[in-house]
C-alpha cells in the first residue's frame, strides 16, 4: 500500500451508542443507507454520462484507474469497518457501473480441482457477471479475440509448463486484435481461511493503463543457448530492474523464449527496449499489472 495520506476526521454521531434507543439507532441506519444509496444513483448517471462520450472504447475495463482508486480510499479509510470489505464492495460497485457502459462477460481456464480460479475471478469481477470456465488458456482467449467475452482470466505462467499451457507465447505474435496482460488477481494480498489461494492474469483485447504503481511483462525471443545470467545482465544494463524470469526451450524449437515481469510501466515505445542486445528479434510487452495491494493488520 502506498504511504498514508492526511484523512478527513470521521463526524461523531450525533449522539453516543449509550444514550440512544435501538429504534433511534436503526432510523439513522435507515437514513444513512438512503443517502449512500442516492449516491449511487448519481455516480450510475455520471458513469452513463462518461459512456456518452465514448471514453471507454471498445474494452470499457481500465484496471489500473481501478487499482488506483482502491490504494487511494484504501489510503483514506479509518474507522472500524475492515479494509478489505472496503475493497471489495468497491470492486463489486465498479463491476456493475462498468457494466452500464458494456455488459461483461468473463472467460476463465480452470484445471483446479476446486475451481479456485473461478472463484477468483468472481471475487474480482462480481458475483453476477456472466463467467464460463474453459479447460485450456486456448479457448479461453479465442473468447477475447472473437470478442464474446470482455476479458479472460488465465493461470499464472509458470517454469516447466507444457507448450499448451504456455498461453503467454500466444502474445508475442501480436494478432489482431493484440492481447495483454492487464491485471494480476488476486488484487488483495491477504487471504483468509477460505478465500481462493489461485494467481492468475486477466487478459483483454485492450492495452494495459497505469496505476502508479505497477510490473511490466515483457516477451522475448533468444538464442536457445541463452543463459539467465546472461539475459539478467542484458535487462539490466538497458536499465530494467528484473524480477521474476521464465525461460523456455521447447524441443525442436529453433529459438528460446523468455517471460520477464520488471518494475514499473513499461510502453511499447520504450527506449530501453531497443537497448537489449541479446534478442534475436524485437521485445514485445506483453502487458502491465497493477502491484497488488497490501493491507497492514
Amino acid at each position: 500500500m502506498s504511504p498514508a495520506r492526511p484523512v478527513p476526521t470521521l463526524v461523531p454521531a450525533p449522539a453516543a451508542a449509550g444514550s440512544a434507543d435501538l429504534a433511534q439507532l436503526r432510523a439513522e441506519l435507515d437514513q444513512l443507507d438512503d443517502s449512500l444509496h442516492d449516491l449511487l444513483m448519481r455516480r450510475a448517471q455520471v458513469v452513463n454520462q462518461v459512456g456518452a462520450l465514448g471514453v471507454k472504447g471498445r474494452v470499457p475495463l481500465r484496471p489500473g484507474r481501478e487499482a488506483s482508486i482502491a490504494r487511494r480510499l484504501a489510503d483514506r479509510h479509518q474507522g472500524s469497518f475492515p479494509v478489505a470489505s472496503l475493497v471489495l464492495l468497491w470492486r463489486e460497485l465498479i463491476c456493475g457501473m462498468t457494466a452500464l457502459q458494456r455488459p461483461l462477460r468473463i472467460a476463465v481456464c480452470d484445471t483446479t480441482p476446486d475451481a479456485a480460479t473461478v472463484a477468483a475471478a468472481r471475487e474480482h469481477f462480481g458475483a453476477l457477471v456472466p463467467l464460463r470456465a474453459y479447460t485450456s488458456p486456448a479457448q479461453a482467449i479465442h473468447e477475447i479475440s472473437t470478442g464474446l467475452a470482455t476479458a479472460a482470466v488465465l493461470p499464472l505462467p509458470q517454469e516447466g509448463e507444457t507448450p499448451r499451457q504456455a498461453w503467454w507465447t500466444a502474445l508475442l505474435h501480436r494478432d489482431d486484435p493484440r492481447i495483454h496482460i492487464v491485471a494480476r488477481l488476486p488484487f488483495l494480498t491477504a487471504r483468509p481461511e477460505g478465500a481462493p489461494q489461485v494467481q492468475a492474469f486477466v487478459v483483454t483485447a485492450a492495452a494495459p493503463d497505469p496505476s502508479g504503481a505497477d510490473r511490466s511483462l515483457l516477451g522475448l525471443e533468444l538464442a536457445l543457448e541463452s543463459s539467465r545470467a546472461r539475459l539478467g545482465a542484458d535487462l539490466a544494463a538497458a536499465g530494467f530492474a528484473a524480477g521474476t524470469v521464465l525461460l523456455r526451450r521447447d524441443p525442436g524449437a529453433a529459438s528460446a523464449y523468455a517471460l520477464v515481469d520488471v518494475e514499473g510501466f513499461v510502453p511499447d515505445g520504450d527506449p530501453r527496449l531497443s537497448a537489449l542486445s541479446a534478442v534475436l528479434r524485437p521485445p514485445v510487452v506483453l502487458g502491465a499489472y497493477a502491484v497488488p495491494l497490501e493491507i497492514k493488520p
